[in-house]
C-alpha cells in the first residue's frame, strides 16, 4: 500500500512559479513509477511529468522548458517546479504511483494504482 500526499498548490499570476511536492509513504523499495498528472475542469486527466525507470525525466510537450521534475530520496518526496506559469496550466495536480519498472511517462491514468488527493493550481492572466 502506498500513500501519496500533494502540497504546494496555490493561486499565482501568469509568469509566476510554484513548487509542488508529492510525499510518498508506505513503500519500502524504489520499484515504482510515480507520475504527475493534472486535470482541468471539463477536460481529461493528462500526464505532466515523470521519471522513467532509467532516470530520464519526461514531460508533456506544453510544459517542456518550464516545468522540472525532481526527487529527494531521503525524504521520499517528488517535486514539480513550475515556472513561467500560464493560465492554461490551471488544473488540479495529482501524483500517482504504480509498482512497475519501465517507461513510466507512457502509462495512462487508468494504469496507476495509487493516487493522492490533488492540489489546486490556479494561474490568472
Amino acid at each position: 500500500q502506498v500513500q501519496l500526499v500533494e502540497s504546494g498548490g496555490g493561486s499565482v499570476q501568469a509568469g509566476g512559479s510554484l513548487r509542488l511536492s508529492c510525499a510518498v509513504s508506505g513503500s519500502t523499495d524504489s520499484n515504482y513509477c510515480i507520475k504527475w498528472f493534472r486535470q482541468a475542469p471539463g477536460k481529461e486527466r493528462e500526464g505532466v511529468a515523470a521519471f522513467d525507470s532509467d532516470g530520464t525525466a519526461k514531460y508533456r510537450e506544453s510544459v517542456k522548458g518550464r516545468f522540472t521534475i525532481s526527487k529527494d530520496k531521503s525524504k521520499n518526496t517528488l517535486y514539480l517546479q513550475m515556472n513561467s506559469l500560464k493560465p492554461e496550466d490551471t488544473a488540479m495536480y495529482y501524483c500517482a504511483a504504480i509498482r512497475w519498472l519501465g517507461r513510466c511517462f507512457l502509462l495512462a491514468p487508468s494504469e496507476y494504482t495509487y493516487w493522492g488527493q490533488g492540489t489546486q493550481v490556479t494561474v490568472s492572466s
